[in-house]
């Protein structure tokens, strides 16, 4: 399996998001960050998500007589670059975005199922603006974005951090339309 298509289910792209901080994790582990999925399924994509290159065993230990392995996800290859994103196909692109959305409520649905869960006190937020720009201007702001958001992704685990899932979305809402003046 491609790269593409290992990241384009729901349940990979959640290991992918509890893998992103570096940590090594164990399938056990990785249950326990996704309670709704079952742990059959959980084990069966964390497979396919090796195999493919994505994760790469770090260790091995003996836990009750059956081997439990640790791990790590290679960051790097669990991408999709922009030479293969050029070539995929609006269908892919349809594709991708349901798995986006899918995973998105997935992921929002197993925080709001949490004990305690405060969306109000935890600052959670989702909005949409619509914003008339240039190619440059957008250009721009896409630029302005990534810094914002590249320069945090460098932030570790420690006590005073929680670990946030961001999913901008940006695409054209109507076809520009040429002007009779």
């Amino acid at each position: 399996m491609d790269t593409v298509e290992l990241l384009l289910h729901p349940v990979r792209m959640r290991i992918v998001h509890a893998m992103h901080d570096g940590r090594t994790r164990t399938t056990t582990e990785l249950c326990a960050l996704l309670p709704d999925v079952s742990k059959a399924t959980v084990y069966r994509h964390v497979g396919l998500l090796a195999d493919g290159g994505l994760l790469a065993v770090e260790g091995e230990q003996r836990v009750r007589g059956s081997v439990e392995r640790r791990y790590q996800l290679h960051r790097d290859r669990a991408v999709i670059d922009a030479g293969t994103a050029a070539s995929l196909s609006p269908e892919d692109y349809q594709r991708g975005f349901a798995v986006a959305m899918a995973t998105l409520l997935a992921e929002f649905n197993a925080y709001l199922d949490r004990d305690g869960a405060d969306p109000v006190a935890d600052l959670v937020g989702f909005r949409q603006h619509a914003l008339w720009l240039s190619r440059d201007e957008l250009t721009e702001m896409i630029g302005e974005m990534r810094e914002v958001i590249t320069a945090r992704m460098t932030h570790g685990p420690s006590p005073e951090r929680t670990r946030h899932l961001l999913s901008p979305i940006l695409f054209p809402a109507e076809t520009q339309r040429p002007r009779n003046d």
